[in-house]
C-alpha cells in the first residue's frame, strides 16, 4: 500500500513524515524543504504476529509494510507551475491513497504561507489543484477520444465518461463524488486522475488540545464536517507527540502511550484508517522459518490471495488449509486445531478472511 503525504507548506508534514518513518526527511520552518518525495517503509503493527511466532517458534517476523511518500509543499497556483510546481502532482499520481495534513494549531512561531490558520481553506487551495491538473489530463483524452470515436464507434461510452468527469471538475468536484458503475470504476482507475484517490485527512493538532481535549477543537470540527460530504477518514495526530513516540522501543512507547493516556499512537490509527478506507485485510502464514503478514483486498479468492506469495502458487493452486487466528490461539496449536477439526479445507472460490492462517497446497 502507497499512501502519498500532501499539504501546504508548514503544517506538519514533515515532521509527521519523520515521526512515522524515522526516514529523516529535512524539517524546517520554511516552504519546499522537501524538493524530492521521501519515501519511507513502515512496518504495520500486528500483535498476532508475535503470538504467532512464539506458537510455531519461527526464526523471523515479517510484517506486511506501507509506503508513505512525503511530497513537496503545494501552494496555489501548483497546477500551473507556481511554488514547485506540476513535478510534484505527478508524484501523487503514483500513490494509492492520498494523506491530507491539515493544520488545525495555533503557533505564532510557525509562519503559515497563507498568513492565518483556516483548515478548510487550506483543504480547498489543494482540492482545486488536484481538480486542475486532472482536467488537464481529461481535456487531453477527450481530444485523443474525439479522434478515436471517429474512426471506432466502440470509443463512444469513454467519450460520454469523458466529458461528464470534465462537467463535474469544472463545477469544481473531486472525481471520486461521481456514481459510477463498476465498469466505469475500472476505465477511470486507468487514467489515474488525483480527485478520484481516496483520501485520508490528518488534523494535526497541538500538545495541550491532544492531552486535555482528547484531539478536539473547532478547527478539527471543521475537518470533520467536510470529511462527511467526500466519505473521507479524518485521523486527529499531534505531529510532535509522534516524533517523540518515534524515538521509544517498543516497550518505552507502550509505557509513554499509558501515561498520557492514549490507546495507540498517531500511525496505527493512520494504517487503521488507510485499510479502511482502501479495504484492506491481512491474512497470515506460519512456520518454523517465519511468520508473515500479507496484504490484500477484501473478497479476494484464495488462488489469487496465494498469488500474492508466488505466482507459482496461484499457477498452480489445489488448496487452502484455513484456520482462523482466534480458533488457532484458543487450540493452542495447529495440532491441537486439526485434531479438533478446526482446520478447513478450502477451493478455489473461498473469500480469504482478515486474520485467517493459511496454508496453501500448490503443483506446479
Amino acid at each position: 500500500m502507497k499512501l502519498g503525504i500532501v499539504g501546504l507548506p508548514n503544517v506538519g508534514k514533515s515532521t509527521l513524515f519523520n515521526a512515522i518513518t524515522k526516514a529523516g526527511a529535512e524539517s524546517a520552518n520554511y516552504p519546499f524543504c522537501t524538493i524530492e518525495p521521501n519515501v519511507g517503509v513502515v512496518a504495520v503493527p500486528d500483535k498476532r504476529l508475535d503470538v504467532l511466532q512464539k506458537m510455531y517458534d519461527s526464526k523471523k517476523v515479517v510484517p506486511t509494510a506501507i509506503e508513505f511518500y512525503d511530497i513537496a509543499g503545494l501552494v496555489k497556483g501548483a497546477s500551473q507551475g507556481e511554488g514547485l510546481g506540476n513535478k510534484f502532482l505527478s508524484h501523487i499520481r503514483e500513490v494509492a491513497a492520498i494523506v491530507h495534513v491539515v493544520r488545525c494549531f495555533e503557533d505564532s512561531n510557525i509562519v503559515h504561507v497563507e498568513g492565518s490558520v483556516d483548515p478548510l481553506r487550506d483543504i480547498e487551495t489543494i482540492h482545486l489543484e488536484l481538480i486542475f491538473s486532472d482536467l488537464e489530463i481529461i481535456e487531453r483524452r477527450i481530444q485523443k477520444g474525439q479522434k478515436m470515436a471517429k474512426a471506432d464507434k466502440a470509443y463512444q461510452a469513454e467519450l460520454e465518461l469523458l466529458n461528464l468527469i470534465k462537467a463535474t471538475l469544472e463545477c469544481g468536484k473531486s472525481v471520486r463524488t461521481l456514481n459510477l458503475t463498476a465498469e466505469e470504476q475500472e476505465l477511470v482507475k486507468s487514467f489515474n486522475l488525483l480527485s478520484y484517490k481516496p483520501i485520508i485527512y490528518v488534523a494535526n493538532v497541538s500538545e495541550e488540545d491532544l492531552l486535555e481535549k482528547g484531539g478536539e477543537n473547532k478547527l478539527v470540527q471543521q475537518v470533520k464536517e467536510h470529511a462527511k460530504t467526500e466519505n473521507a477518514e479524518v485521523v486527529v495526530i499531534c505531529a510532535k507527540i509522534e516524533s517523540e513516540i518515534a524515538e521509544l522501543d517498543e516497550e518505552e512507547k507502550l509505557e509513554f502511550l499509558q501515561d498520557i493516556g492514549l490507546q495507540e499512537s498517531g500511525l496505527d490509527r493512520l494504517i487503521q484508517a488507510g485499510y479502511r478506507l482502501l479495504g484492506l485485510i491481512s491474512f497470515l502464514t506460519a512456520g518454523p522459518q517465519e511468520v508473515r503478514a500479507w496484504t490484500i483486498r477484501k473478497g479476494t479468492k484464495a488462488p489469487q490471495a496465494a498469488g500474492k506469495i508466488h505466482s507459482d502458487i496461484e499457477r498452480g493452486f489445489i488448496r487452502a488449509e484455513v484456520i482462523a487466528y482466534d480458533e488457532l490461539v484458543a487450540a493452542g496449536s495447529i495440532n491441537h486445531a486439526k485434531d479438533k477439526g478446526l482446520v478447513r479445507l478450502e477451493g478455489k472460490d473461498y473469500e480469504v478472511q482478515d486474520g485467517d492462517v493459511i496454508l496453501f497446497r500448490f503443483n506446479v
